[in-house]
């Protein structure tokens, strides 16, 4: 008798254990496990389309048939074969007016937004009204003024018209300036005007508070106003490929599209070896800036 019981009882607790494990199991599964099923489909959406750059600049039949097999053939030939092209003119190009952009819009936007976060003046909240209105409209609106106003400039002062760095550089000044202004607004608000009143006191002009005391606390937001700038004009096609004519001045986005716009001659294993070389100063840049690029947007964009 009493051995029946012990058999009867042993498989009950084993199935009760079973089931524990079979609850736990499913209460993580709809509680975490979809968690970490969703972060692998957008580790692998992310990052495919890098890896087959790779294999593609690696590849050195420089077809996209060819590349569909992921490293199937390594050949470091398409990056040598940038020394025959205009490839590093044209990178040089793209990192003169990136450059060159990004300073020139965060000390302009600087400006700008200590004006408007400090000062009291008739027309500021219009000013701001109007920049926010303005920054609705998308860019290519503006393509017909633009060529119209280079045409003009042009006549009178070529290194204000067509193929011309300094051209394409004070156009995109116009065209982030707005948006800049808005983000370091926000920001330079956060700061606080006892600062500047103690400052004031001591005897500092406008100046001096602005470039001795405000501009350093305002570090984080600069850096990623000077970052987002730099990424913006160095990735920029449309404006790039109707201002700058000769292929000498083109930027990389314009002298690399040439290779790939026939589908006849499409040399797609030089593209791709350009495209992951001209990815180098973004990632740097990203990486030196990113202690201030979590605080400066979240502090951006929610104060003010």
């Amino acid at each position: 008798m009493s051995s029946q019981t012990a058999t009867t009882t042993v498989p009950t607790k084993a199935g009760a254990c079973r089931d524990r494990t079979r609850a736990r199991r499913r209460r993580w599964l709809v509680e975490v496990g979809w968690k970490y099923l969703f972060a692998v489909v957008i580790v692998f959406y992310a990052a495919f389309p890098l890896v087959y750059t790779l294999s593609a600049a690696l590849n050195p039949r420089g077809t996209l048939s060819a590349a569909s097999g992921l490293f199937s053939s390594l050949s470091l030939d398409n990056f040598a074969g940038l020394a025959d092209t205009r490839y590093w003119t044209w990178m040089g190009n793209s990192l003169i007016i990136a450059i060159v952009t990004s300073i020139g819009s965060v000390l302009m936007g600087a400006a700008a937004a200590y004006a408007f976060s400090r000062f009291r003046f008739s027309g500021r909240r219009a000013s701001l009204s109007g920049l926010l209105i303005i920054q609705m409209f998308p860019q290519a609106l503006a393509f017909i003024a633009i060529f119209l106003m280079l045409l003009a400039l042009g006549e009178v002062i070529p290194a204000l018209g067509f193929n011309s760095k300094i051209a394409i550089i004070c156009i995109y000044f116009g065209g982030v300036l707005g948006a800049n202004t808005f983000l370091l607004y926000g920001f330079f608000n956060t700061v606080p005007i006892e600062i500047d009143e103690s400052a004031k006191i001591d005897g500092a002009t406008h100046a001096q508070i602005f470039w001795r005391l405000i501009f350093p606390l305002v570090t984080p937001i600069l850096a990623v106003v000077a970052l987002l700038s730099f990424i913006a004009t160095y990735s920029e096609f449309l404006i790039s490929r109707i201002v700058l004519t000769s292929e000498d001045q083109w930027t990389l986005a314009v002298g690399m599209y040439g290779w790939v716009s026939d589908q006849l001659t499409a040399n797609w294993g030089l593209f791709t070896a350009g495209a992951v070389l001209g990815a180098i100063p973004i990632l740097v840049l990203t990486l030196l800036l990113q202690r201030y690029i979590v605080g400066g947007l979240t502090s951006g964009a929610v104060k003010g």
